[in-house]
């Protein structure tokens, strides 16, 4: 799994023409630490970065809140009909992307968010995915019903409950979906290829892409040197919050 990522370390120190060496040259001879420098103005690497950082925090943060929101009712509130819409929900996790593609892509374009973040952004904020409603309502379960009616006997509504009592003991599997919804979007290239159509709302994955000359010499170097790059938010990401990733994993669906 690890040898892609060590041939895409040594391209990016190799001049040009050693990169595709017969055979692998794997300690680059000299090491061009120059590329880096190089590869982040060959495009404006800097700007896409921004744009991804932009998308995906928004993205990530209504994500979160509205996930959270939706399953705290599917977990606590009473409703008729409650199980059915949840079915519903889940169900939806077996529909492939590219059935739902052309008509989102209609909605979009009729609402006029064609080339602008709102298509990339505004879904997390209507539940972000299936999946994370599932992750957090098995959490909710987790909790013990006593905690809401301690919290009803001292004056909380519904809204408290959640806000103040449920939400910070679900640490855990917020960070999980934070994680999996960071990941998301900051690999998202597909939505950004479909929306975005001006050079400067470019987002990384798109803007990677371009260091892939059609017509005249790839510089394979500089791309490998960018992409390392574009790959360390994601890495401290993980890392910084795998405790909370693995306990969110290992709790959520046990019903205690």
């Amino acid at each position: 799994m690890l040898l892609p990522v060590f041939w895409m370390l040594s391209a990016s120190l190799k001049d040009e023409g050693d990169v595709f060496l017969v055979p692998i040259q794997w300690l680059p001879d000299p090491f061009r630490w120059s590329n880096y420098p190089e590869a982040l103005t060959f495009q404006p690497f800097w700007s896409y970065f921004r744009n991804s950082v932009i998308v995906t925090g928004l993205s990530v943060v209504g994500a979160v809140l509205s996930a959270s929101l939706v399953a705290y009712a599917f977990a606590r509130l009473r409703a008729p009909g409650k199980n059915v819409l949840f079915a519903i929900l889940l169900s939806t996790l077996m529909l492939p992307g590219e059935v739902t593609l052309v008509p989102i892509y209609l909605l979009f374009r009729n609402l006029g968010w064609l080339d602008t973040y709102r298509p990339l952004i505004v879904p997390s904020w209507f539940g972000g995915s299936a999946f994370y409603i599932f992750l957090l309502r098995q959490f909710f379960l987790t909790l013990p019903t006593e905690l809401d009616d301690a919290a009803k006997i001292d004056g909380a509504n519904l809204f408290s409950i959640y806000w103040r009592i449920l939400l910070p003991l679900t640490k855990p599997a917020l960070a999980s979906v934070a994680i999996f919804s960071f990941f998301s979007q900051w690999n998202n290239f597909q939505a950004a290829l479909i929306y975005l159509n001006t050079m400067e709302k470019y987002t990384l994955p798109i803007g990677l892409r371009l260091y892939l000359s059609s017509f005249g010499q790839t510089h394979w170097n500089y791309l490998m040197a960018a992409t390392l790059v574009s790959v360390v938010p994601p890495i401290l990401i993980f890392f910084t919050s795998q405790r909370y990733f693995v306990e969110g994993a290992a709790l959520t669906g046990v019903k205690g």
